[in-house]
């Protein structure tokens, strides 16, 4: 199918600005807009990419974005996607993050985002129905989804091992024509020039932060702690917040643990990748230690380009191997248990974004059996209704998302504004 690169670049900026809640959200988001009602992608690509992207260290939305893109209209294609998934909601969290840090903490935000999540909620399940009615296709493919939900939700197993658990299985009984070569591998000399390129644009702004401000400014210290943080989360978003959160908090001392919490609220609760929190973090960093909001904005500036350019060099260098992979049988049958595997994920990621909207209190139970589990007494009866609603205006009446969003959104600022005020 033949797109126009105008026509993309609009719903790729459509994307941005409606990519609300998480990976869960944004997945769910992308499926319904490039998937089912474009048909951009069909089923089986959509699902390989976004198997790839669970497979690479960072925020794994970002990465299907500009995989997407990459796959319509090449490098530009997939900047475009990219650039485009992340600059809105890291325009908004930059300007929130200049509030919060000249005013403190923004409740009449949050009262729009709680109506926003309620929203969000509703669009997560759809795509999950879909999205596994398409995956699934046979009672191995349920059973290994069912699995990968267990060991995450329920017993807390890190996420590269329900991986690589999912991929031996799959390898192992890849069947007939195992042995088939699958044609030619991409080229060597490509892979090769996307690392050298993107590896130079990725670290050589770091080098000269510190080559001339010295390794220990805090502009040269917030590069060097993202860059890392770049390589060595795997599992998506939410690993890279643990990870992020207590070093940020514990070992740099650049927020305290209750500025964190609002961090991650409104990366929640704004548009774009949840790893945007990062900006929020980065801002903080280098107002405080540099006594300037300006100085924020740097710091902010360096974080962003040190947490994302990383992404590029992921899918410029990976993507042309997707197909390759699917042309070689066995590797083809560990990546379909890794799409089984992936549908797991997602309902973890959607169990747990749901209860953290309907209950204020959600925690994990220790031990070796150890499920999130919700305070009861925090269930919060408005974002129930809000999210029943969004679920009949999405599922029953067709509403549309931008309606349905930004009608939950009115909704939530109003049911706040009246029943706690934004004093």
């Amino acid at each position: 199918m033949s797109v126009g690169f105008g026509q993309a670049l609009k719903v790729w900026l459509r994307i941005g600005c409606l990519s609300f809640g998480g990976p869960a959200g944004q997945i769910a988001l992308m499926h319904r807009e490039l998937v089912e009602e474009r048909r951009w992608l069909s089923e089986k690509d959509y699902l390989a990419a976004l198997n790839f992207c669970m497979l690479l260290p960072g925020p794994e939305a970002m990465q299907l974005a500009t995989y997407a893109g990459w796959k319509l209209h090449g490098v530009r294609g997939g900047l475009a996607a990219g650039l485009l998934f992340v600059i809105p909601g890291a325009l908004v969290v930059l300007a929130l993050s200049m509030l919060y840090g000249a005013f403190g903490n923004l409740p009449w935000v949050a009262a729009i985002f709680f109506g926003v999540k309620a929203a969000v909620l509703a669009i997560v399940v759809e795509a999950l129905m879909r999205v596994a009615r398409r995956a699934l296709k046979g009672a191995i493919d349920w059973l290994i989804a069912a699995l990968a939900f267990l060991a995450l939700f329920a017993f807390g197993l890190p996420f590269p091992l329900i991986v690589i658990a999912a991929a031996i299985f799959g390898f192992l009984r890849g069947g007939e024509g195992a042995a088939s070569d699958g044609g030619p591998l991409p080229s060597l000399a490509g892979l090769a020039r996307n690392l050298a390129v993107w590896g130079a644009l990725w670290l050589a702004p770091l080098a000269g932060l510190i080559l001339f401000l010295g390794p220990t400014h805090v502009l040269a210290e917030i590069g060097v702690f993202f860059s890392k943080l770049a390589v060595v989360t795997f599992g998506g978003a939410y690993a890279v917040l643990s990870y992020m959160g207590q070093a940020a908090v514990e070992q740099k001392s650049w927020l305290t643990p209750a500025e964190m919490m609002d961090g991650l609220a409104l990366a929640e609760t704004t548009p774009g990748p949840l790893i945007l929190v990062t900006e929020f973090v980065g801002f903080l960093a280098a107002a405080r230690a540099m006594g300037s909001l300006w100085a924020g904005l740097l710091g902010a500036l360096v974080t962003l380009w040190m947490t994302f350019v990383p992404c590029f060099l992921w899918i410029f260098a990976g993507a042309p191997y997707i197909e390759a992979i699917g042309r070689r049988p066995r590797l083809a049958s560990a990546l379909a248990a890794i799409t089984a595997a992936v549908v797991g994920v997602i309902l973890n990621l959607s169990l747990w974004f749901g209860l953290h909207v309907v209950f204020a209190g959600v925690a994990r139970r220790e031990g070796l059996f150890q499920p999130w589990l919700p305070d009861w007494p925090s269930l919060d009866p408005a974002a129930l209704v809000l999210s029943l609603l969004a679920g009949l205006l999405l599922l029953r009446f067709h509403f549309g998302i931008v309606r349905t969003l930004a009608l939950c959104g009115l909704l939530g600022l109003l049911w706040r504004g009246f029943s706690a005020g934004f004093g």
